[in-house]
């Protein structure tokens, strides 16, 4: 893309998404000749928040990567890996729960062109990127002169309409042989899904049991490493006010390293039955946030401020945990059921959110499962 066809991309979106200021995008296409963050200061200088807002030193720093972020393909695609290891710790740019900001803004229109460009194999080494992309474009309003981007069919259009092109060469028995193999393993697929689904059925008596049963607090990973002899598997070290940090071990290493794990926040439930896992101690388990086939998974996010050690509650739930939960009542698993993420990523217990004395847990992953 131009340069001057990404000044005016940004110029757009950043003024759609200050149009309560009737900022007209066309009274700063003259001039395209200043460098984008330029721009960006004039624009914010037509609010009356303006200076404040040029005065916010890690927004301005987000400006500046919009205004050198590189056109070549090679170097972007640095860059982008850089954006998407920032992301993996935050749902936004500027880390503020949800909302999306100015410098969420200005970088989606600098890299939307280079994202949109990539190759499928490139898109998916940066799930998080893609995950805010997606956010971006569905929450925020940057206009429409941008290409929505798809995010779980990447990888399996182009193959799929490959086949289509194959099909309507090849003869009508290949083309009915093609046509019938992926209904039947879509049959195949479901059936095998609809098998693993079934150990997780509760009694319809067992549906309200109350999540106040449940320990939940917040920790900090004070350190992580991989499991010594599981691939899948990590190890972390967790403060939760206690004299002793717990040891947990989690099923993250598809989906975190353990750089992204230390240091962070997370809701542990403390009141299972410690247990072995691949011969290592667990004495606890990390709440994660899960889209329905599992290629998203990401430990809830606590909010900035919740203090170590604290317990979650629930409004209308007010019981005390058990002392260590029954593994053999199930108890866990069959109010796991009703734990989700709402449409705007809040982590609910039918809907009543997970709260803390800062405000809700949350993920970047709406309507998610939480286990």
């Amino acid at each position: 893309m131009a340069a001057a066809d990404r000044k005016q991309n940004i110029v757009s979106a950043l003024c759609k998404h200050l149009s309560m200021l009737s900022l007209d995008p066309n009274s700063y296409s003259t001039n395209l000749d200043k460098d984008i963050k330029s721009l960006c200061i004039d624009i914010f200088n037509s609010s009356p928040s303006g200076p404040s807002i040029t005065k916010d030193n890690e927004l301005m720093k987000w400006v500046e990567f919009a205004s050198n972020f590189p056109a070549d393909s090679g170097t972007s695609l640095k860059a982008l890996s850089e954006l998407n290891e920032d992301l993996s710790k935050k749902s936004v740019i500027l880390g503020k729960g949800f909302k999306i900001s100015e410098a969420d803004v200005v970088v989606f229109a600098a890299v939307h062109s280079s994202v949109i460009s990539l190759s499928n194999s490139d898109r998916n080494k940066l799930p998080h990127l893609l995950r805010w992309m997606d956010y971006i474009q569905t929450k925020g309003d940057v206009g429409d002169a941008f290409q929505k981007i798809l995010l779980g069919k990447i990888q399996f259009e182009p193959p799929a309409s490959k086949s289509v092109k194959k099909v309507e060469v090849e003869s009508n028995a290949k083309k009915t042989d093609a046509e019938t193999k992926p209904k039947k393993a879509a049959a195949d697929n479901q059936t095998s899904a609809e098998k693993k689904k079934l150990p997780e059925k509760v009694d319809e008596k067992d549906k309200d049991i109350s999540v106040s049963l449940l320990k939940l607090q917040i920790g900090h990973i004070k350190k992580a490493w991989k499991h010594p002899s599981a691939d899948s598997l990590l190890v972390e070290e967790i403060d939760v006010g206690e004299a002793k940090c717990r040891q947990v071990v989690s099923g993250l290493a598809k989906f975190c390293s353990p750089e992204q794990l230390t240091n962070r926040l997370v809701v542990l439930v403390t009141n299972m039955k410690p247990s072995k896992l691949r011969d290592v101690t667990s004495e606890g388990m990390v709440l994660c946030a899960s889209n329905e086939d599992h290629t998203m998974v990401e430990p809830l996010i606590a909010p900035e401020g919740a203090k170590v050690g604290e317990c979650i509650s629930f409004s209308g739930h007010d019981g005390k945990p058990e002392d260590v939960l029954n593994p053999k009542k199930k108890q866990f698993e069959k109010i796991a059921v009703n734990l989700f993420t709402d449409d705007k990523g809040i982590a609910t217990f039918k809907g009543i959110p997970f709260m803390t004395s800062a405000g809700p847990c949350t993920s970047s992953i709406p309507q998610a499962s939480v286990k």
